[in-house]
């Protein structure tokens, strides 16, 4: 077989076999085949589609593309989420220490961030000391001991992902459901989970731009996912407005403490609707045992300790989580209504680039990052405000200020009129069907 004739196999619309995909994705990791090569064949998997059989083909190949984890030593359920991304998304932070406090084993690797959503290791590097690059021995050992840990990708998880990404980027070939389907699920089967959450994302803070998209794209990874013999599901949530009051790094993570200490906001209920299914797809509970459980991990302290704890093992100051007042923020100014009324819209992504922009964030894989800036929202959609009232306060060390006021006040509309109240998840996928909330 050549790329040539996979390439027109795919372009006139024709299932590939496993060994044509093994063999282009192969090809590709090793540089057999060029770039040039490749970029054709995206281009018509992005125009033509592929088929679940295809698409967990491709999934499988780049998946034992490199390393593939071993968490069975551990003599438990190892449980997985992965979120899609969007602004202000921290959930990981207090889920791993509850689902912990709930005995099961949280072995995590997360990614930076890149543009304007922010990453849960940059995040986690927020807090001094802390460590995102253990070995793999101490990795275990911490899951092991703590029951729950988070650390950056290793360098040799799913490489072809990488490749693929990086040509994909820059081919117009990103937003193709079954190659975004690949490049996750290849890296959530490599990292050892038996049971996976999948947190699906739509709205103008995230990458699928409404529900109809997001549930296609989690339809195809439930899919995936079962095929490869994982207990997984996936919710549809709303990312049309910022998840956490905070939006920062060091500023998420006093939001986590403040849901690990009982606050009850969007992000709490995200958290604990993420929580509640990633239990249940255990088999150890019922939604309504996941729920009791949850609520004493928070109630009793056991979840905030259980953070520290992880920090603690992780080499990181667990002194900033039991006293967050210790972290040091930028200045604060604010952002006023100049008009009163009721919030009807949020564009949640320019809210993210405006932390960007006073250096809370990347362009670029090589910037640095100022923690101590960002964003605490005052409102929500919905939330009526007068003329004058605060939407939100804006923490910052003078860098990129007036353009991230502009964008924060452009970014949030007044009407006059209140709007329906905004529901945080939309669906849950399962293996045999789907529950619309």
């Amino acid at each position: 077989m050549t790329i040539i004739d996979i390439i027109e196999k795919k372009k006139n619309k024709q299932e590939l076999t496993v060994e044509e995909i093994n063999f282009f994705v192969n090809g590709f990791t090793d540089g057999s085949i060029p770039d040039y090569q490749i970029s054709p064949l995206l281009m018509a998997i992005l125009l033509n589609g592929m088929t679940d059989n295809e698409t967990f083909a491709m999934t499988n190949a780049m998946l034992h593309s490199g390393d593939v984890v071993d968490m069975s030593a551990l003599g438990g359920t190892v449980v997985d989420k992965h979120s899609t991304g969007g602004i202000g998304d921290s959930t990981t932070l207090a889920l791993a220490p509850i689902l912990a406090c709930c005995g099961v084993y949280v072995a995590k690797m997360s990614g930076r961030g890149l543009g304007f959503t922010g990453g849960t290791i940059d995040k986690l590097e927020s807090i001094p000391n802390f460590d995102t690059a253990l070995s793999e021995e101490e990795f275990f050992n911490v899951v092991k001991s703590v029951g729950c840990a988070v650390i950056g990708q290793t360098a040799n998880l799913a490489p072809a992902d990488k490749k693929f990404y990086a040509l994909r980027d820059v081919t117009g070939t990103v937003n193709s459901i079954p190659l975004i389907c690949a490049s996750i699920m290849s890296k959530k089967l490599a990292s050892g989970s038996d049971t996976i959450l999948l947190d699906v994302k739509y709205g103008s803070g995230a990458f699928m731009p409404n529900p109809k998209s997001a549930l296609e794209l989690a339809k195809k990874m439930v899919t995936i996912g079962t095929l490869a013999g994982k207990r997984i599901g996936a919710l549809i949530t709303d990312m049309q407005q910022p998840l956490s009051d905070h939006v920062g790094n060091s500023l998420e993570i006093i939001g986590i403490v403040e849901v690990l200490n009982g606050k009850k906001n969007r992000l709490y209920y995200e958290i604990k609707e993420v929580a509640l299914r990633l239990l249940a797809l255990t088999g150890k509970y019922t939604l309504a045992s996941a729920e009791v459980a949850f609520q004493d991990a928070i109630d009793s302290g056991k979840a905030l300790n259980k953070f520290a704890e992880m920090v603690e093992a992780q080499h990181g100051d667990a002194s900033y989580i039991l006293h967050p007042e210790k972290f040091v923020i930028g200045t604060k100014d604010v952002v006023v209504a100049d008009k009163s009324g009721y919030v009807t819209h949020m564009v949640a992504a320019d809210i993210g680039r405006a932390v960007t922009h006073m250096g809370g964030g990347r362009m670029q894989k090589t910037d640095s990052i100022d923690f101590s800036v960002g964003v605490i929202m005052k409102v929500q959609l919905g939330s009526k405000v007068n003329k004058g009232d605060v939407l939100c306060e804006v923490y910052h060390n003078g860098k990129g200020l007036d353009e991230a006021k502009s964008l924060i006040a452009n970014a949030i509309t007044i009407g006059r009129k209140p709007i329906p109240e905004h529901k945080i998840a939309y669906a849950y996928v399962h293996k045999d069907g789907v529950e619309l909330y």
